[in-house]
């Protein structure tokens, strides 16, 4: 049976594998088995948090209405139902951009309500 080398290939992979771990801290950044599991974590912690990050944004948006809204003497979930119940349609992210840029518009929102 002929001899096969492998060490072009094997050096190849590690040094992808530690390619995408640069800027890791310890062993991570440097050793094989080592990268490889701290990139399957990361990879799980980017997905999860990719979730996270849409699910923080609209909770801001909620804080910032409700914080706009309550000079107008309103709480945000009579607030939102107010908006269904007249079928004004503008989401949160809009409502939000107009209460913290253009609080006249949002003024006049509250009032037509």
């Amino acid at each position: 049976m002929t001899r096969v080398k492998r060490g072009v290939i094997k050096n190849k992979h590690r040094k992808n594998i530690l390619a995408q771990t640069k800027g890791f801290r310890f062993g991570r950044s440097t050793k094989k088995s080592q990268a490889k599991e701290a990139l399957k974590h990361a990879g799980a912690y980017s997905f999860a948090h990719r979730k996270d990050k849409k699910a923080d944004a609209r909770s801001l948006w909620t804080t910032r209405i409700n914080a706009a809204i309550r000079p107008f003497e309103m709480s945000y979930s009579k607030f939102i139902n107010a908006l269904k119940v007249k079928k004004i349609e503008l989401d949160r992210k809009i409502l939000s951009d107009l209460a913290q840029k253009n609080p006249e518009t949002f003024a006049r929102i509250v009032k037509s309500i």
